[in-house]
């Protein structure tokens, strides 16, 4: 079993790296080379800024290549919640935003040539209990009336085609896709150097300096200088970014990939092909690999720690969980198994804007696969003075008491859900 992400060992390398020292001026500056940092990047280049990508690792090195390869639309809360913590106005106008980002990266993938398996699968809500299916419900109503008609309500018999699994009815979000992350970090990265920008891997920033409207942006390789700058390094951000990091809680994701599944497996399995979430508080998620892996992940440990000792230990949690919702793969060999962090807000919504000197877009909260790429896009445009089509503008974002980086509350966390798992 190989303790690394499937997305970075079937990706190819990443060749546009621009080597030597870190160095220059430029009209923007990119802090994060993932999906939403690539994204911003190719969008400035395309119209005409210089633009520089500084990247800690490598790219697509952090949650945009260790999450599950799900784009799934529809909103992290249900959207009455949404509608009565954002009001009705900007819960829709997240929830379009949501299903505008998987278009923008189907139109994105077709315009660069990028391969990457994107495929339109549609999204399975799963209900893991019996009374799990009214709440779907309700929510389905709502959504299917006011925001989303592309969904449809699925009983336990309507769910024999779909998944070999015995769940008791879900809501299907027909908009929803799936693509290959790796192959995608990378298209995006390639794409955004042919259009002219600057990317350097191995540059972590380890200070900003704000002078005369400029601001200095050091490494260890050089440092350069920028007009505007935007901070897309989500949970990965570091202790230099006080202000992002209070608003942040870097939450462990752990996904495990099969041996490649025969024919008659992935009939008896997923014949549907379609992505699925269950409704546990402490869930999991799941979809086939383009070569027929069953990727399977959840939270299977609340903790910020994600390195290969821990990613082994929510290996061995995740490989017992997926012989409970599939027993007919019970001891089947696991070739992955990996971990990364996801950037939570307290609220569970992403935030996107401006502070002090900086733009920014962050807290997609398991969300940002999808969102990433469009949020990215939208704050290039804000930054080049186009119109702001940001759907969170504005939106409060207050910090975590008692948090300033590492998230100590996580096992208690944990222990919440757990219990609520138990009773409800």
């Amino acid at each position: 079993m190989k303790l690394v992400s499937y997305w970075h060992d079937t990706a190819p390398a990443f060749a546009g790296g621009r080597q030597g020292p870190v160095e220059g001026q430029y009209d923007a500056c990119v802090i994060g080379g993932g999906f939403t940092g690539l994204s911003a990047a190719r969008q400035l280049a395309k119209a005409g800024a210089s633009v520089v990508v500084l990247e800690a690792e490598r790219v697509g090195w952090g949650a945009s290549g260790r999450n599950g390869g799900h784009l799934n639309n529809g909103l992290a809360h249900s959207y009455p919640a949404a509608k009565a913590e954002l009001g009705k106005e900007r819960a829709i106008a997240l929830y379009k935003a949501i299903d505008a980002s998987i278009d923008t990266i189907e139109t994105l993938v077709a315009e660069e040539g990028i391969d990457c398996n994107f495929r339109r699968a549609g999204k399975l809500k799963l209900a893991s209990k019996p009374q799990h299916f009214g709440p779907i419900a309700r929510n389905f109503e709502a959504v299917h009336a006011e925001v989303d008609p592309d969904t449809a309500l699925l009983t336990p018999n309507d769910l024999k085609q779909e998944i070999g699994s015995p769940f008791h009815g879900a809501m299907l979000f027909k908009k929803s896709a799936m693509m290959h992350m790796g192959r995608y970090a990378v298209g995006l990265a390639d794409a955004a150097v042919r259009h002219g920008a600057v990317i350097y891997e191995a540059a972590p920033v380890t200070n900003k300096i704000q002078d005369n409207g400029r601001h200095r942006l050091m490494t260890p390789r050089g440092e350069i200088t920028a007009d505007n700058v935007l901070v897309a390094t989500g949970a990965y951000t570091t202790p230099n970014f006080g202000y992002f990091r209070r608003r942040i809680i870097s939450v462990g994701s752990f996904l495990i990939a099969t041996r490649p599944l025969t024919a008659d497996e992935v009939a008896a399995v997923m014949p549907g092909n379609r992505t699925c979430v269950t409704s546990m508080n402490i869930g999991n998620y799941f979809r086939l690999s383009p070569d027929n892996r069953l990727l399977f992940g959840g939270r299977a440990r609340f903790s910020a720690a994600s390195d290969h000792r821990s990613d082994a230990k929510s290996g061995a949690i995740l490989t017992a969980g997926l012989a409970e919702i599939f027993p007919q793969l019970s001891g089947i060999d696991v070739d992955y198994c990996w971990g990364g962090l996801v950037d939570m807000t307290k609220d569970r919504y992403p935030r996107a804007g401006y502070h002090d000197g900086a733009w920014y877009a962050m807290g997609y909260s398991g969300h940002g696969a999808q969102l990433s790429t469009h949020l990215g896009m939208i704050m290039a445009d804000a930054m080049l003075g186009r119109e702001d089509r940001n759907p969170m503008k504005d939106v409060d974002w207050p910090a975590v008491p008692g948090h300033f980086g590492k998230p100590w509350f996580l096992p208690l966390v944990g222990l919440y859900y757990k219990m609520k798992d138990r009773f409800q």
